[in-house]
């Protein structure tokens, strides 16, 4: 469904009981509210909890923007103190989720982000932590310049073109690079990515949007004097075996965030391969209830 959140428009699903505590979950770079694995969002839905998920701006459903900023320009700018010249920044993002709630007439929820939806969650523990029983931040980062960046060949394989916006090369392109920073201990099968590349394709192939989201990610620069801030009771969880986001970008944030609690997965890598999706469960059930009862103290 759509909503109106934020002043734009939002492409919203809404699962589990509604008088369930909120589990909001935040989407990566580029990524569909399909992605969710559905072993994940059944068990959250089975262990009581309302499950909101929603695609974020410029991606699936949701409100498109204009606009083809320069990463370099943007990195330009941020590191020379002045304000980007760009459609939107993460901290819009963040207000996205919160007017999704907004919308659903939900007051504070827990959240839940991966990669960048990691980064968009510990901005709404910055910016919104009024509105958040608990964050957790999967395979994130801080934007720390010191944190190892991604090895060359993940890189290669987030920033290359696929060579045409066919269906079959899309799939084809996309199976290759995810192969590059797959869970090593969770490897799909090509059948397996070209279903799920092929529905993502489906039902909005929008490359335009990609450059805008990752000048967002670009100008939000480094959080780490932000993140030492943050009062939400935090956990990280990030693979030991992630070629895009290193496992030091997980470290780098439970260390950033006061009190924060830090899960690291052997196996895992860039990915939520339904192998884990137990593990997943338990530690983002086991987290939400525990705040919920420390609250309640």
């Amino acid at each position: 469904m759509q909503v109106k959140a934020n002043c734009i428009s939002i492409e919203v699903e809404d699962m589990g009981p509604k008088d369930g505590p909120t589990i909001l979950l935040v989407n990566g770079y580029t990524s569909q509210l399909i992605n969710w694995p559905k072993l994940l969002l059944d068990g959250l839905v089975e262990a009581g909890f309302r499950v909101v998920r929603y695609d974020n701006r410029d991606v699936g459903y949701s409100q498109k923007f204009e606009g083809a900023p320069d990463p370099r320009e943007t990195f330009k700018a941020v590191m020379s103190g002045n304000v980007p010249d760009i459609p939107y920044v993460m901290a819009d993002m963040a207000a996205d989720g919160m007017g999704v709630l907004d919308a659903l007439g939900i007051d504070k929820a827990h959240v839940v982000g991966v990669s960048m939806g990691g980064m968009i969650v510990q901005l709404m523990a910055i910016n919104h932590p009024d509105r958040l029983h608990s964050m957790t931040s999967i395979m994130s980062s801080t934007g720390n310049p010191d944190v190892p960046p991604a090895t060359e060949e993940a890189q290669i394989a987030l920033n290359e073109a696929a060579p045409s916006d066919g269906r079959e090369d899309v799939i084809v392109h996309s199976t290759k690079g995810r192969r590059t920073y797959e869970s090593p201990a969770y490897r799909k099968t090509d059948t397996e990515y070209a279903q799920l590349i092929g529905e993502a394709y489906d039902r909005m192939f929008y490359p335009a949007g990609y450059m805008r989201q990752y000048c967002a990610i670009v100008a939000d620069g480094n959080r780490v004097e932000r993140l030492k801030s943050v009062t939400v009771p935090t956990l990280v969880i990030h693979g030991k075996d992630d070629n895009l986001v290193r496992v030091e970008g997980g470290i780098d944030t439970a260390r950033s965030v006061p009190g924060a609690q830090l899960e690291l997965i052997e196996g895992m890598g860039h990915d939520l391969p339904d192998g884990l999706c137990p593990r997943f469960i338990e530690l983002i059930v086991g987290h939400a209830r525990g705040s919920l009862a420390a609250a309640a103290d």
